[in-house]
C-alpha cells in the first residue's frame, strides 16, 4: 500500500476543510473557521517563506505574491477566493516537486572498485597495510582476482588485467615486466609484484571517485521556469497595484475604491494556470518516458532533453553489444578444416577471445591438439596431425617471420599459421547494435546537429565504426580524466545542451560533466546509473529519439499553456483595472483556463508521439 506523505496530507486535509467549509456556508462563522484552518494547513509553508525572503531582501517571487494576493482577498472579504488560490498554488507546486524529484543513491557502490589494502613486501616479510600507509616506491604483491590498488610498473611476473573500468573495453590487456598498470583494473590471471608510482591520493581510481563527485558542481541546472518569471511578473504586478492605487485616486479622488481594486488587481494576478499546468505537462512528460523505458529523473532533465543539440557516445555497450563474436572468417584451405585446427588450439585458453571461438563452431570432430602453449600478448600455439598451429596477432607472424597479409578490420584479427605457413584469419569484434544506424538517423530528423563518439578503444576500431554509423566525429583510446578533457573542449566549441550516452564505471565522470548524461540502465554500472540525469532502462537505443521527442513535444504544449494563460491573465487584468471583471469572473475564467491547460498537457500521453 502507497504510503502518503506529509505534503500529500496537507493538502488532503485542506481540501476537506474547504469543502466543508462549502458544505456549510450557510453558517457563516464555522465556515469561516473552517476556511482559516485550511489556508493555514495548506499555505501556512508560503507565508512563512515569503517572510523569510522579505527578511533576506528577496522580495519579488512566487511565495510573496501568493501571500500577498491571498492576503489582500481576505482584505476584500474573499475567504474562499483566499483559500483556492493557495490550494491551487500547493497543488501545483506538490506536482512539481514530485516530477524533479530525484532518487540518486549514494556513490558508496563506487568504493567497491577502490582497494583499501595492499600486500606489501618489506624485506623478508610480506603485511597488510591500509593503502594511506604505502610508500612511493614500495613493492605491493596482487594475486589472481584481486583489484590494482595504486598505479605502479610491474616488476616480476606476467598477467591479463581485466581494464573495463577504466577503459569500458571487454577484451583484458595483457602486462609484463616493465608496463605501467592503473588502480582500478582487477588482476585476470596470474600473481605480478608491482612498484608504487602514485600515492593513494594521486592513483587513477580516486581521480576517477573524486570526478563523478565534482563534476556534476560544473553542470548549469536550469531554473524552475515559475521562479524566472515571477522575477518579472511579480514586481511588475506589484508595481501595477500601487499605481492604481495611488494614481487614480490623485486625480478623481474615492482612495478607497481604488484601493479596493488595487486590492483586487493583486487577486486576479496570481497565475494559478501557470503555477499548476507547467508541472502537470512535465510530469506527464515524464511519464511518457517512461513508458518507453526511459527514465526521466526530473523536469529539468526533461527540458534539458527536449532542447539537446548535441550528443556524445560511449562504443562497448552503447552503440556496440559488448559481447565479442566471430565477424569474419577467410582461408585458403576448406573452412571446416581450418576451423578444427584452430578449435583444437583455443579450447585450452581461458582468454575471452578463445571463449569467443569456440562459441562461433558448435559441431566439429573435437580434435585434441598437443603441447598447448600461450605466448602473452601473442597468441597461442600447439601441435595437431603433426602439424604446428601458430595463432596470433601480426607481431607474433612478423616475429615469427611468417609471411602475411596485413588485414585491416573492425575489431581483433587473429592470424593462423601451419608449419610457419600462413593458411587464414579470423576476425572477432564487438557487433554493432542492430538499431544504431536508425537511432542515429532518427537524431538526425530530430534535429541533433551533432553527434561524436568517445571511446577507450583502439582508433582503427573506433573510425570504422564511426564511419559505419555516420557519426560527425570521434576520439578513440581515451581513459576516463581523457574522456573528461574531450568533453570539456566539447562542451564549449559545439552546440548546447550536450547529452552523453553511456554504460560503464569509466563513463560517469562524463555522464556527471555534460549537460545531460544518459545512462544504458540494463548493462549499466550502478555508478554510471547515479551519474546520469536519464537511464534508458531497456537499452534500447530506439528510445533516445522517441524520448527526444516527447520532452521536444512536452515542451511545446508547456510553451502553448503559458502563452495561453498570460494572454488571458493580461485581458482579465484589464477589465480589473477599469472595475469591469469581479473577482468570480476572474475565477471562473482563471479555473477555466488551468483546466485547458490541464487537458492540453493531456495530449502529452497521446500514443501518437511516440
Amino acid at each position: 500500500m502507497k504510503k502518503i506523505n506529509l505534503e500529500e496530507c496537507k493538502i488532503i486535509g485542506g481540501i476537506i476543510l474547504f469543502l466543508l467549509g462549502l458544505i456549510l456556508k450557510n453558517i457563516t462563522l464555522l465556515s469561516n473557521i473552517l476556511f482559516i484552518l485550511s489556508y493555514i494547513i495548506i499555505g501556512y509553508e508560503v507565508v512563512i517563506e515569503s517572510v523569510k525572503h522579505i527578511v533576506k531582501g528577496k522580495l519579488f517571487d512566487e511565495s510573496f505574491l501568493m501571500t500577498l494576493a491571498t492576503l489582500g482577498a481576505f482584505c476584500v472579504g474573499e475567504i474562499t477566493e483566499a483559500v483556492i488560490v493557495m490550494l491551487l498554488f500547493q497543488i501545483g507546486e506538490f506536482l512539481q516537486d514530485r516530477a524533479i524529484s530525484k532518487s540518486k543513491k549514494s556513490i558508496s557502490n563506487l568504493m567497491e572498485l577502490k582497494s583499501e589494502t595492499a600486500l606489501v613486501r618489506r624485506g623478508i616479510e610480506e603485511l597488510v597495510v591500509s593503502l594511506k600507509d604505502v610508500q612511493i616506491g614500495e613493492l605491493v604483491i596482487v594475486k589472481a582476482g584481486e583489484k590494482i590498488p595504486l598505479d605502479g610498473v610491474v616488476v616480476e611476473g606476467e598477467t591479463y588485467l581485466d581494464t573495463k573500468a577504466l577503459t569500458g573495453e571487454n577484451i583484458p590487456v595483457n602486462v609484463k615486466v616493465g608496463d605501467n598498470i592503473l588502480s582500478g583494473s582487477i588482476n585476470f590471471d596470474s600473481p605480478i609484484v608491482m612498484k608504487v608510482l602514485k600515492s593513494e591520493a594521486e592513483s587513477t581510481v580516486t581521480k576517477i571517485l573524486e570526478l563523478i563527485m565534482n563534476a556534476s558542481d560544473k553542470k548549469t541546472k536550469t531554473e524552475k521556469f515559475m521562479t524566472r518569471f515571477s522575477k518579472i511578473y511579480t514586481p511588475v504586478v506589484v508595481l501595477s497595484a500601487l499605481l492604481i492605487a495611488i494614481i487614480p485616486s490623485i486625480l478623481f479622488g474615492n482612495i478607497s475604491i481604488w484601493i479596493y481594486r488595487a486590492i483586487i488587481f493583486l487577486v486576479l494576478s496570481c497565475p494559478c494556470a501557470l503555477v499548476i499546468s507547467i508541472p502537470l505537462g512535465f510530469f506527464y512528460g515524464i511519464g511518457q518516458c517512461s513508458s518507453i523505458g526511459m527514465l526521466v529523473k526530473g523536469s529539468t532533465e526533461l527540458e534539458l532533453l527536449g532542447k539537446v543539440k548535441s550528443i556524445a557516445f560511449d562504443k562497448t555497450g552503447t552503440l556496440t553489444e559488448g559481447v565479442f563474436e566471430v565477424t569474419e572468417v577467410n582461408t585458403t584451405m576448406e573452412k571446416e578444416l581450418f576451423l578444427d585446427y584452430v578449435f583444437a588450439v583455443e579450447q585450452y585458453s581461458n582468454h575471452p577471445i578463445a571463449h569467443s571461438i569456440l562459441k562461433f563452431k558448435t559441431t566439429f570432430s573435437d580434435p585434441k591438439a598437443e603441447g598447448v602453449r600461450e605466448i602473452p600478448g601473442r597468441g597461442i600455439t600447439g601441435v595437431l596431425h603433426g602439424k604446428n598451429v601458430l595463432i596470433g596477432n601480426y607481431q607474433l607472424f612478423e616475429e615469427s617471420k611468417i609471411t602475411a597479409p596485413k588485414v585491416e578490420a573492425i575489431g581483433t584479427v587473429l592470424y593462423v599459421a601451419l608449419d610457419n605457413d600462413y593458411v587464414g584469419y579470423i576476425v572477432i569484434s564487438d557487433v554493432i547494435k542492430e538499431n544504431a544506424k536508425e537511432m542515429i538517423k532518427n537524431l538526425r530528423k530530430e534535429h541533433v546537429d551533432y553527434l561524436v563518439m568517445i571511446s577507450g578503444d583502439r582508433k582503427e576500431t573506433v573510425s570504422a565504426i564511426s564511419s559505419k554509423l555516420t557519426l560527425d566525429d570521434c576520439y578513440s583510446e581515451l581513459l576516463p580524466t581523457d574522456k573528461v578533457s574531450v568533453m570539456e573542449n566539447l562542451l564549449k566549441e559545439k552546440q548546447r545542451p550536450f547529452a552523453f550516452v553511456g554504460d560503464g564505471m569509466n563513463d560517469a565522470p562524463v555522464l556527471a560533466l555534460s549537460d545531460l548524461g544518459i545512462s544504458m540502465g540494463g548493462i549499466g554500472s550502478d555508478a554510471a546509473i547515479e551519474a546520469s540525469d536519464i537511464v534508458i532502462m531497456n537499452d534500447d537505443l530506439s528510445v533516445l529519439s522517441r524520448g527526444i521527442k516527447i520532452a521536444r513535444k512536452s515542451l511545446s504544449i508547456i510553451r502553448f499553456n503559458i502563452t495561453m494563460a498570460i494572454s488571458v491573465k493580461v485581458f482579465v487584468l484589464f477589465l480589473g483595472i477599469f472595475g469591469i471583471s469581479s473577482i468570480w469572473f476572474a475565477i471562473f475564467a482563471d479555473v477555466g483556463v488551468t483546466l485547458l491547460a490541464i487537458l492540453n498537457s493531456l495530449r502529452i500521453s497521446s500514443r501518437k508521439i511516440v
